[in-house]
């Protein structure tokens, strides 16, 4: 099977190297670096790595690059896609775990969960606060129990890389794209995984934002869990 491992990154220089480093040590993916207008040497990272990196000329943000590694996946007829945080959080030893219900086909998409296990790094107060609210809001609307909606350590088949390529909020995408795929009874697992803290650089979401994180896709998902013109994924 073809797999695709998308890292989105913007000013990750001094996390991006470790994490490249290590991701060679799974050399039946492929890598594919998306550099959102970074003003650091994200480029030259990728370049000293010998990765194939796409540099978008504007900032599009996470959900626009990820999108980007989508679209990416489906031209070039990829079988399974990993979301990889640039900021190295995410392990690359647990790949092998996510991937594995894919490829026995007992998932559409795979969700690495830090809660499962509680081992490792937990994230923030504030943030931790925010993904009860989404666990929730999802357990509320749809019944499933989704312990890390907020996490970007992901997997998914082909077709939820042909409906994200097309299909992709643009903002803090995770909770809203977890909804949607269940409304259209898609299959979406969690595996345990251990998360890093960052060791280099500051998140992008300060308190304020994730206050209006919460608040704005709480409203994203709402609106497209009661449209009645929700796309049909294949």
């Amino acid at each position: 099977m073809k797999i695709l491992v998308i890292i989105p990154a913007y000013n990750e220089e001094e996390n991006l190297g470790l994490l490249l480093e290590s991701i060679k040590n799974y050399d039946y993916v492929d890598v594919l670096v998306i550099n959102d207008c970074s003003t650091d040497k994200t480029v030259d990272v990728c370049k000293r790595h010998s990765v194939k990196f796409i540099d978008l000329p504007n900032n599009l943000g996470i959900g626009g690059a990820v999108q980007t590694g989508y679209q990416y996946a489906e031209m070039n007829d990829y079988d399974i896609a990993i979301q990889v945080d640039g900021d190295g959080q995410h392990k690359p030893e647990f790949i092998p775990h996510l991937i594995k219900p894919i490829i026995e086909q007992r998932a559409d998409m795979v969700i690495g969960s830090r809660y499962l296990n509680k081992e490792g790094f937990q994230s923030s107060k504030i943030r931790r606060v925010g993904i009860r609210h989404f666990s929730r809001l999802i357990k509320i609307l749809l019944k499933r129990k989704v312990t890390d909606p907020t996490s970007g350590f992901r997997a998914c088949n082909k077709s939820v890389i042909c409906f994200f390529s097309k299909n992709y909020p643009a903002d803090y995408p995770e909770p809203e794209t977890i909804v949607t795929l269940l409304r259209n009874k898609l299959n979406v697992v969690e595996i345990p995984v251990v998360m890093n803290s960052r060791e280099y650089g500051t998140s992008s979401i300060s308190k304020f934002k994730s206050i209006y994180y919460m608040v704005k896709v709480s409203l994203a998902i709402l609106i497209d869990f009661f449209r009645e013109d929700n796309k049909e994924i294949a």
